[in-house]
C-alpha cells in the first residue's frame, strides 16, 4: 500500500470471555525489522523465535511469568505459547500501539489466513497530512467498513490544517503582492523626485553605469534588509509556536529554501525595474527646474 513503511499484527490471548475472567497476554506478530520500525529502539531481538517483550518505559505485565502458557485462539485452531525466558527490550514511542505488548510472535507461526477477527493490523507511515491521507484512502479502498484508530495523529484535524494552510498561503501571497506594489510605487515616486539630481550628475560627467549601480543599490539594499528581517522574524515565530504547542525543539528548514528563493526573485525584479529610471539623455528642463 502506498505510504506504508511497515506493518505488524497485534492480538490477545484467549477469547473475549477469557480476558474478563482471567489473565491474558498481548502478542505482536512481527519480525525483528518490523518491531524496530515501530519502536524508538530495540535490543537483543532474535529472528524466528518467540520472545518476551519488555518496554523500558513501563512496568512489565505481572502475568507474563516465565514458563506460563497462554492459548491464542486463531481462526481455525488454537496456538498455545509459553512465555520464554529470552526477552527483547524496546523503547516505545508515546503514544504507541505496542506499549502494552508482552510477546513477540514470529510471522512463520501464524499465517495471514489464520488471524482471528479480534486481531488488529498496525500500519506505520510518515506523519505528514498527504501521506496519512494516502494511507487512509488505501485502507478505505481495500476495506471500506474497517474501523481505523489513528495513533499519534488526529485525523479530524487534517481538514482544518488544510484550510488553515490555504488561508495562510493566500494571506502571504496577498501581503507579498501589496508590499511589493507599495515598495515599487514609493521607489518610482522617489526616482521621479530625483530626476533633477540625476540629470545634474550626468551633466557633471557621471557615468550612466555608475548612476544605474547607485540607483539599483538604493532600491535593493533596503528591500533586502526588510525581507531578511521579515523572514527571520517569521521563522522564529513559527518555531516558537511549534515549541509552545508541544512540538519538538528543532529548526524547521522545510519551507525556508522556497521562501528565500521568492525573496531573491523579488530582489532581482526590483533591481531590474529600477534600471530604466536612470536614462542617458539629459533633459534641460530638469536642470532648469533645479
Amino acid at each position: 500500500m502506498a505510504g506504508v513503511r511497515a506493518h505488524a499484527t497485534t492480538l490477545s490471548s484467549g477469547t473475549l470471555a477469557d480476558r474478563y475472567r482471567g489473565p491474558s497476554l498481548e502478542g505482536v506478530i512481527a519480525t525483528c525489522a518490523q518491531l524496530a520500525a515501530f519502536v524508538e529502539s530495540s535490543h537483543s531481538c532474535v529472528e524466528g523465535k518467540v520472545l518476551t517483550l519488555h518496554d523500558v518505559g513501563s512496568d512489565p505485565n505481572p502475568e507474563a511469568v516465565h514458563g506460563r502458557s497462554f492459548p491464542f485462539v486463531l481462526k481455525d485452531q488454537t496456538l498455545t505459547l509459553t512465555v520464554p525466558r529470552e526477552k527483547t527490550t524496546f523503547s516505545a514511542y508515546q503514544p504507541s500501539a505496542f506499549a502494552a505488548s508482552d510477546l513477540l510472535i514470529p510471522p512463520t507461526l501464524i499465517g495471514t489466513g489464520d488471524l482471528p477477527p479480534g486481531s488488529q493490523i498496525n500500519l506505520l507511515s510518515d506523519s505528514d497530512p498527504r501521506t496519512v491521507r494516502t494511507v487512509l484512502n488505501g485502507v478505505g479502498a481495500i476495506s471500506p467498513t474497517t474501523e481505523v484508530e489513528p495513533v499519534g495523529i488526529v485525523v479530524d484535524a487534517l481538514s482544518q490544517l488544510t484550510v488553515i494552510r490555504s488561508l495562510l498561503a493566500a494571506g502571504m501571497v496577498l501581503g507579498l503582492v501589496i508590499s511589493v506594489a507599495a515598495f515599487v510605487v514609493s521607489v518610482a515616486d522617489r526616482a521621479m523626485e530625483r530626476r533633477a539630481q540625476v540629470a545634474a550628475l550626468a551633466l557633471l560627467g557621471a557615468r550612466a553605469a555608475t548612476l544605474r549601480v547607485v540607483q539599483c543599490a538604493q532600491v535593493v539594499l533596503p528591500l533586502a534588509l526588510g525581507l531578511g528581517a521579515a523572514v527571520v522574524t517569521g521563522w522564529l515565530a513559527e518555531s516558537s509556536y511549534l515549541i509552545t504547542g508541544g512540538g519538538a525543539v528543532h529548526w524547521d528548514w522545510s519551507g525556508l529554501p522556497l521562501l528565500l528563493a521568492c525573496c531573491l526573485g523579488v530582489l532581482v525584479a526590483a533591481a531590474v525595474a529600477s534600471l530604466p529610471l536612470v536614462r542617458r539623455h539629459v533633459d534641460p528642463e530638469h536642470i532648469r527646474r533645479d
